[in-house]
C-alpha cells in the first residue's frame, strides 16, 4: 500500500475546531513543515496536545502566535510568550498536565486502558475535579486518557509501509502519539523501500500511520 502522501494532502483533513496531537519537544522531533502548511491554511478554533507550545516562532507554537489554537494540553510553555499573553487575556485555555502523566494519559488511549492512577499532583490545582481512587491506602488521582482527531508526527527514516526511526531525543513523543489518534501522517526525513530497515531497529510501527510526507 502506497502510504505516501503529498503537502497538501497532509493537511487537507484538518479542520476548525479539531483536536491534534503534535510530537516533539520544544520543536525537535516536530513535522515543521506540515505545521508550516497548517498555518497558511488558517484553521482556527484548534485544541493541541503536546509537550509544549514550543516557541512562537517555531513548529506548533506558530499556530498559537497565529491565534489559531483555543485550547493547548501541554506540560509547559514557558518558552511561548504569546502562551502567556492570550492565556492572560483569556482567549487560550491552557491545561497544564505534568510531562509523565501527559505522556502515560496518550499511551493509555493508544493500549485501550480507561485511565492511569498517579500520585503526581495530589493536594495541588491538577488534582481539581478529579476522581481520587484509593488503592491498598493510597490515594491516586485517576488521569483520564487523551486521544486526537489527527497526529502529525516526525520521524528521520521511515520505510513505505511507515515503520519509523528516530534519531536520538527527536523519538519523545512521537511512538506514543502515533496510537493516539483517529488518523496520523508522519513527516520524514528519508523514505525507504519496506524491509530496508531491520525489525529491531524500528521505533513504532507503521501499522498506525495513514500517510507519508516526504521533507522537501
Amino acid at each position: 500500500m502506497n502510504k505516501q502522501i503529498s503537502l497538501e494532502e497532509a493537511v487537507a483533513k484538518v479542520q476548525d475546531g479539531m483536536t491534534i496531537m503534535f510530537a516533539g519537544f520544544l520543536g525537535v522531533g516536530s513535522a515543521v513543515q506540515i505545521i508550516d502548511a497548517i498555518v497558511e491554511k488558517g484553521v482556527k478554533d484548534l485544541t493541541i496536545i503536546a509537550n509544549d507550545t514550543a516557541y512562537d516562532n517555531v513548529a506548533h507554537g506558530k499556530l498559537v502566535a497565529n491565534h489559531q489554537v483555543k485550547k493547548a494540553i501541554v506540560s509547559h510553555t514557558g518558552t511561548n510568550k504569546e502562551t502567556a499573553a492570550q492565556k492572560n487575556a483569556g482567549t487560550l485555555e491552557v491545561k497544564y498536565v505534568p510531562q509523565g502523566t501527559l505522556a502515560e494519559r496518550i499511551r493509555a488511549y493508544g493500549a485501550g486502558l480507561g485511565g492511569v492512577l498517579t500520585p503526581t499532583g495530589l493536594g495541588t490545582v491538577i488534582q481539581e475535579g478529579k476522581q481520587i481512587i484509593n488503592v491498598d491506602g493510597k490515594d491516586y488521582i485517576l488521569e483520564k486518557p487523551l486521544k486526537a482527531d489527527i497526529a502529525f508526527l516526525r520521524a528521520n527514516i521511515v520505510d513505505e509501509d511507515g515503520n519509523m526511526v528516530f534519531l536520538g531525543t527527536t523519538q519523545n513523543f512521537n511512538p506514543l502519539m502515533a496510537m493516539a489518534a483517529d488518523y496520523v501522517v508522519v513527516e520524514a526525513e528519508k523514505l525507504v523501500k519496506s524491509g530496508e530497515i531491520a525489525p529491531e531497529q524500528i521505533h513504532a510501527s507503521g501499522i498506525f500511520v495513514d500517510g507519508i510526507y516526504l521533507e522537501k
